[in-house]
């Protein structure tokens, strides 16, 4: 085969671009730190590096994104549980110490101050927030547990209203004391001195007056509720609903006005509307109508149940309590008749509400209504916009929020509100707030009739009615503050206990919230160190031997070299030169 210049040539220039070829590619691999710059290059380390970049960009996510975000909101929960602890403690403390009976009133009114303001920190720590989200509201992260004094400004502008719904077992029925003195106060201080009632004498005297009643009740979870003597907020009529064990149900409505002693007399019908009577039997089986009634006043509520002028279901909203009497309780409740899934539910409707109080969406199955229409339009007019809910159940407890963390991994990052803050914490407070009322009434009394005493000793003398009359009554003071200090003193003991169940909850959400950290922090352990191997996994797949690469581009440098001067050595040279 004859081998001209021109084949010479182009071999020479076909291998010295192959060279630098080489080169370019060495240059390449060098600049991007990468094996290949395109699929066709070496078709397995592509395939190889989509699945490994796709892996690290998984747990770049699950690590650095998703699990540290999941650490800050336990982080800042756990804190807030601190909070809420520390403030449970000093309740339960100043508790204990207010169960002494020989605390004076004003002692008791120093401790109680305190008490009330760590019971509004306890429910301020409800709206503790992460990146703008409540970290106790569940999926309604925007909605803060308690309302706030901008909640309170816009309600005055656009009235709401709660139609509430609540469920109780027979464990929410509580008993609790009463003192009824009033006796002690009729005919005190006239012109003329003590008058002594008709009904007192030397077989009934005012210390067989002073009577300590037991009641029973069910206190719901707000006060202020709304009066049935009214309507709601969209101006329909208001109503009472209660669902008995039985499954009886009875729908009250206000008939009048309250009387003298406020109370508001109720018409009855059952769920379909029909009417009932109290006293009857529910239609086709053979329990008792109970009469429910509503009273303004608390103090005469317990008064009507306790002297027996009213034997039903006493419903006081100002008080948030539906009550009744030991002789109604024993005939009508009894543990057996709460078996299975049965209760005793309540449906009442709350349109007042203040600064802390806690936002019933995050609890109860309840309806919202909102005048969406401000307060200068005419109520004629007005609109409204009604939201349902947790329609399908009476408390929420389905706002568990889950973030992915792993592979096929998930961790619930949020407590509930209702795991911690209790509505009775407050309803607690009201009832210590009802007992010192009552105390410091007895003192008052007490002291009213020492001064009566003195002026009828004074102008009367010691052997005068009226002074005798004082006497009798200042003993029967003495009996009703005996009875009230003692009444404080259990309230009081069972009030340790009960913060001592609620510091108990509260810890074991604590626990639960630091067992769900710990179990983060195995996980994002785990994370680091998989996102390590699948880095080097990575690297080693795509990454280059620098030193090795470098001493490759020496190589062809130095062949692409001889090769230029070889090929210049021998294109000197032709055919002509050999003739």
């Amino acid at each position: 085969m004859r081998m001209t210049n021109k084949i010479m040539r182009n071999n020479a220039a076909y291998n010295v671009n192959q060279n630098k070829i080489l080169q370019d590619k060495l240059t390449n691999q060098m600049t991007n730190q990468s094996k290949i710059a395109r699929p066709s290059d070496d078709p397995v380390v592509a395939i190889r590096a989509l699945r490994l970049r796709s892996n690290v960009t998984t747990t770049v996510q699950y690590n650095e994104k998703n699990a540290e975000d999941a650490k800050q909101w336990l982080d800042v929960t756990a804190e807030a549980m601190k909070s809420v602890d520390t403030v449970l403690t000093k309740l339960y403390e100043l508790c204990n110490t207010a169960s002494n009976k020989y605390e004076t009133s004003d002692d008791l009114q120093i401790l109680m101050s305190e008490m009330k303001q760590l019971t509004a920190a306890f429910y301020t720590c409800a709206n503790v927030d992460y990146a703008q989200r409540y970290v106790f509201s569940g999926y309604r992260t925007d909605l803060p547990v308690t309302f706030t004094a901008e909640d309170i400004k816009e309600m005055a502008e656009h009235p709401i209203s709660y139609n509430i719904n609540e469920s109780m077992g027979f464990q929410d029925i509580s008993s609790f004391s009463y003192t009824d003195y009033d006796k002690l106060r009729d005919g005190l201080g006239g012109a003329g001195g003590p008058v002594t009632p008709g009904d007192i004498d030397d077989e009934n005297s005012y210390e067989q007056a002073v009577k300590n009643n037991t009641l029973y009740r069910f206190r719901i979870s707000y006060n202020d509720a709304d009066s049935l003597n009214g309507t709601k907020v969209d101006g329909t009529p208001r109503e009472l609903t209660i669902t008995l064990p039985n499954g009886n149900t009875l729908v009250a409505k206000a008939n009048g006005t309250p009387d003298a002693d406020g109370k508001l007399a109720t018409t009855l019908t059952d769920g379909a509307g029909n009417p009932l009577t109290p006293g009857a039997v529910f239609p086709g089986t053979t329990d008792i109508v109970p009469e429910i009634a509503e009273f303004q006043d608390q103090e005469q509520a317990y008064k009507a149940i306790a002297n027996g002028s009213f034997t039903g279901i006493a419903y006081i909203p100002t008080s948030g309590e539906l009550v009744f009497s030991k002789d109604y309780y024993e005939k009508n409740f009894s543990e057996a008749q709460f078996g299975g899934e049965k209760s005793f539910k309540v449906n009442y409707d709350k349109s007042d509400w203040k600064e802390g109080n806690i936002n019933p969406v995050h609890y109860f199955n309840c309806t919202e209504t909102l005048r969406t229409t401000g307060s200068n339009v005419a109520a004629a007019d007005a609109q409204y916009r009604i939201t349902k809910y947790n329609s399908q159940r009476d408390q929420g407890r389905d706002q568990d929020i889950f973030y992915d963390v792993g592979f096929n991994q998930q961790i619930q990052v949020n407590t509930r509100a209702d795991e911690i803050f209790t509505h009775n914490v407050q309803r607690d407070m009201d009832d210590f707030e009802h007992y010192l009322k009552q105390y410091k009434d007895i003192e008052v009394l007490q002291k009213d009739i020492v001064k009566e005493k003195e002026k009828a000793l004074k102008e009367y003398g010691e052997d005068s009615d009226q002074y005798k009359d004082c006497l009798k009554r200042e003993e029967g003071a003495k009996k009703a503050l005996t009875y009230i200090r003692d009444n404080i003193h259990t309230k009081f003991e069972n009030g340790i206990s009960s913060y001592q169940k609620y510091s108990d909850d509260s810890r074991v959400a604590m626990t639960d919230n630091a067992t769900r950290g710990s179990r983060l922090e195995l996980i994002k352990t785990r994370l680091t160190n998989q996102q390590a191997t699948y880095k080097e996994l990575q690297q080693d797949n795509e990454g280059i031997d620098i030193t090795e690469v470098a001493i490759e581009m020496t190589s062809a440098d130095l062949t692409y070299n001889a090769a230029l001067m070889a090929t210049g050595k021998i294109m000197q040279t032709n055919l002509m030169n050999y003739i």
